[in-house]
């Protein structure tokens, strides 16, 4: 691929925009040597205005998102790209959020500019469990776990019953709820089913990945062993 086209599609710019930080000597090598549009140099070794490119294409990364930010591109109000580089939204393809948190519910989500890897954690087939922290508006009535284990619950509106998931109560208002499956408001609906109300969500682990201590609204890139460790596949 040509450097104005991998660095318009990293967001630095459109290729016109790209043309010009070449035009003006802002494009070099880790030596500081000025670079052309036609130069073969390797993704980690360019540099503009001195700094490093974002990271390559593939990027993979943890956002600690908060309540009040919604995954989308387009919609008002506060969006999870707020938290991110403003290139990020820019770039080509798109860093995408790994299915959605929605905006009254806080934790982790993963984003990734990889649709394969994209399809690989939210195919069915992966049964990644994912862990949500639950906030109930009454006391749990002590039948919950078993219900959500059968296998045999079913949502409103909805003519498959969820797969089991596995309910643990920390205290009589607070559940921890282990998914392998990502249905639409799943966790809100399945409470409801049985007569509760969700007040509160956060979402603490998918896979083999957790928050780890990673501060709210912050974020970080995964490596390849982030990503092992995310599909419990050995070191």
């Amino acid at each position: 691929m040509k450097l104005v086209k991998h660095i318009a599609n990293l967001g630095y710019g459109s290729r016109k925009q790209v043309e010009w930080l070449f035009r003006e000597g802002r494009v070099t090598d880790a030596a500081g040597e000025v670079l052309y549009a036609d130069d073969k140099v390797g993704h980690d070794f360019i540099r503009i205005d001195g700094e490093p490119l974002d990271p390559a294409p593939g990027l993979v990364l943890m956002l600690h998102k908060p309540t009040g930010y919604t995954c989308s591109t387009k919609d008002t109000g506060r969006l999870i790209y707020d938290l991110l580089p403003p290139r990020f939204r820019e770039r080509s393809p798109v860093v995408s959020p790994v299915g959605r948190l929605d905006r009254d519910t806080s934790g982790l989500l993963l984003m990734t500019d990889d649709g394969a890897l994209l399809h690989r954690i939210v195919s069915p087939k992966s049964k990644l469990p994912k862990v949500y922290e639950a906030t109930l508006a009454n006391d749990l009535r002590g039948d919950e776990a078993g219900i959500f284990a059968s296998g045999t619950l079913m949502l409103e509106s909805e003519t498959m019953p969820l797969l089991p998931a596995g309910l643990e109560i920390v205290s009589p208002r607070q559940a921890r709820l282990t998914l392998h499956e990502g249905r639409y408001h799943q966790v809100r609906r399945m409470f409801a089913a049985v007569g509760n109300h969700v007040t509160a969500l956060h979402r603490s682990a998918i896979g083999g990945i957790a928050l780890d201590g990673l501060e709210e609204g912050r974020w970080r890139l995964l490596d390849a062993g982030d990503l092992r460790r995310l599909f419990g596949e050995p070191a």
